[in-house]
């Protein structure tokens, strides 16, 4: 596993991270969310439901409420599945609770697609995910974060998901 702080540090990227209790849920966030002003996401990592092929990773916004396979179709993937821990393990290298874009730091270009939500990408204020861990959330600008992602060798899908989601 690579260490994502040097990685992001060499591509030039500017981050700022803060420690706090393993969280491991979005709901499990709103107890810090206060000190980390800026976008907030969930994170859905998938597998194709029949056979082999890549691996699905997307990110959005963390109120976003959509069917996976509704976002599989937008996107133009396969049906699709929630990944068990055994693969998330092996393909991004990260554990239950800790999916992350920067767990593609992990995984070979080609081996995940991945689909970032417009609402996220177009955004202005830091993203915050988790730095491969649970118990510490890294901010990046969204537009940083696409760069240091391509610079990997990973495409980034932008997608308006708004007309497909159900609000909560």
């Amino acid at each position: 596993m690579r260490d994502i702080f040097a990685a992001l540090d060499a591509a030039g990227v500017a981050h700022r991270t803060l420690h706090h209790p393993p969280v491991f849920t979005v709901a499990e966030s709103d107890r810090i969310r206060h000190l980390m002003p800026g976008l907030h996401c969930k994170n859905l990592f998938l597998s194709p439901a029949r056979g082999e092929g890549p691996h699905f990773l997307a990110t959005l916004k963390e109120d976003r409420q959509i069917s996976i396979n509704a976002l599989a179709r937008a996107a133009g993937w396969p049906r699709v599945r929630l990944a068990d821990a055994e693969t998330l393990r092996a393909v991004l290298g990260v554990e239950p609770g800790s999916v992350t874009p920067l767990a593609l730091i992990n995984a070979a270009p080609g081996a995940v697609r991945f689909v970032l939500d417009a609402a996220i990408a177009e955004g202005d204020q830091p993203l915050w995910s988790h730095p491969l861990r649970n118990d510490a959330s890294t901010a990046i600008l969204p537009r940083e974060l696409r760069r240091f992602l391509e610079g990997l060798g990973h495409r980034v899908q932008v997608l308006d998901l708004e007309s497909l989601a159900r609000r909560c």
